[in-house]
């Protein structure tokens, strides 16, 4: 799917400077004659992210009177896209739409040339997705504490697949074997697809999985599902245990997905697209669309997701140098 024509060709149209200071209300009397709006999904069309923002671009654009357009900027790991937005004009005019390895990447990737925390200016959540950890069907573990206790009777023998070094699938195990004092071989595909279906054929041993990507595996018994990352069982499969069953700490990896500004953006125009968000998400027919791609809507203010990005860019980065972990 791709911007119409009439989309882009105001692409470049810019909201006049003395609408920045205006307060909500007028904001959007001012918006209504201006250009339309770019969400840039800093990944391919077709994945969850690109989902998110062609489901809340048509909604965004009835409620605030102007064109939003979704324009997929992919390459080096979301990078392109995340920094073109974080150089753009803070005008309302471009925003962002992507996933929590946001925060990951000052971490992987030493010259990044933007700071997520101080470039961008956080907007609202829009979900949360959950990922699964499971186990081929040639593994030797079929529970979560059984892969703990075989892993460290067993240093470096089971293996575990990911779709890339630094993605949510890597780090999670990686934060599982911190807090576990577990050894496993990392094996990074390039992209999910050809990491599961060596999974399915015994030649790697367990993964963490988006949900939905994992759940049609799990109820055909090709794959067993060990923990959850969330810290509820999931209502799809209630019997399977939360990492957080380990005693271990803090072991929640669901990844999260929001809506950013460029950094600076005036509070005046990130306010009225975070209640417009709020009230979008709450509609019935959201949840069941995001359902669909494991994903569960949820909403916040600016200020939430702020500290939201601010604790785990920590938490993340930490994890990394401790880890020794490099994109490359």
């Amino acid at each position: 799917m791709h911007p119409s024509p009439l989309f882009s060709s105001q692409r470049r149209r810019q909201f006049v400077a003395g609408g920045l200071g205006l307060l909500a209300a007028p904001f959007v009397r001012a918006q209504a004659s201006a250009g339309s709006v770019r969400l840039v999904v800093p990944f391919t069309p077709g994945t969850g992210i690109d989902l998110i923002a062609r489901l809340v671009a048509p909604q965004l654009a009835e409620r605030l009177k102007r064109p939003f357009f979704v324009d997929n900027k992919a390459g080096a790991s979301g990078n392109i896209g995340t920094q073109e937005v974080a150089r753009a004009a803070p005008d309302g005019n471009t925003l962002l739409v992507t996933v929590s390895t946001l925060v990951m990447a000052p971490a992987l990737y030493p010259k990044l040339g933007f700071d997520p925390l101080t470039d961008l200016a956080p907007v609202s959540l829009t979900s949360r997705g959950q990922l699964l950890l499971v186990a081929g069907p040639t593994a030797k573990v079929d529970s979560l504490s059984g892969l703990i206790a075989y892993a460290k009777s067993h240093p470096g023998e089971l293996n575990y697949g990911s779709p890339g070094a630094g993605t949510p699938h890597h780090l999670a195990m990686e934060l599982l074997k911190n807090r576990a004092r577990i050894s496993l071989t990392h094996i990074s595909y390039r992209g999910t697809a050809p990491a599961v279906t060596d999974l399915l054929g015994g030649q790697i041993d367990v993964m963490f999985l988006p949900i939905h990507v994992a759940l049609q595996h799990v109820k055909t018994g090709k794959l067993r599902a060990l923990a959850i990352s969330s810290d509820q069982p999931s209502p799809l499969l209630p019997q399977v245990p939360p990492l957080r069953t380990l005693n271990l700490g803090d072991l929640n990896v669901d990844m999260w997905y929001g809506v950013l500004a460029p950094g600076g953006t005036p509070r005046a125009i990130i306010e009225p697209l975070n209640k417009e968000l709020r009230e979008i998400l709450a509609k019935p027919a959201i949840a069941s669309a995001f359902e669909v791609q494991g994903m569960t809507p949820e909403s916040s203010t600016s200020e939430a997701f702020k500290q939201l990005m601010t604790a785990d860019a920590k938490r993340w980065g930490d994890l990394i140098k401790a880890q020794g972990i490099t994109a490359e």
